[in-house]
């Protein structure tokens, strides 16, 4: 049943954002050097990877919050907005010869998997006033 599957997306994917979110935010060295071609992006800089990980937090919160009430879908959608301007920028990056082409095919578990993934949450009419309850709100 669709809606079924984007609860449960909404919950994971959600849960998982606030997760990277916060060992982000706490430990940002640790999760600098143990996330797959992060290090090949440029210096480590904590202040940027803890803006970033406030970033992933509060996206990973919105989908929590869809999760639990169909009304927060605008903000699903902004989070939702988010994950795929950082998608985006990793596809300009490499188009533009600033980043590896090989380093999308990293990228795709964390960095394309999950927008794609938010934006069906958020913007699919089959996920849509369903996704908590069952019914129709």
């Amino acid at each position: 049943m669709p809606n079924s599957i984007a609860w449960l997306l909404g919950w994971l994917l959600g849960l998982g954002l606030v997760g990277n979110g916060l060992i982000m935010l706490a430990v940002p060295a640790l999760w600098y050097a143990n996330v797959p071609g992060v290090v090949d992006t440029g210096p480590f800089n904590a202040h940027f990877v803890r803006d970033i990980g406030a970033a992933y937090l509060v996206c990973g919160a919105a989908l929590v919050w869809f999760a639990m009430r169909p009304a927060a879908r605008p903000v699903a959608q902004i989070g939702a907005a988010f994950l795929a301007v950082h998608a985006l920028t990793h596809l300009f990056d490499a188009a533009t010869g600033r980043e590896a082409a090989e380093q999308l095919l990293v990228d795709i578990p964390a960095v394309f998997l999950p927008p794609a993934l938010a934006i069906w949450i958020a913007w699919s009419p089959s996920a849509g006033g369903v996704i908590a309850t069952g019914s129709k709100t």
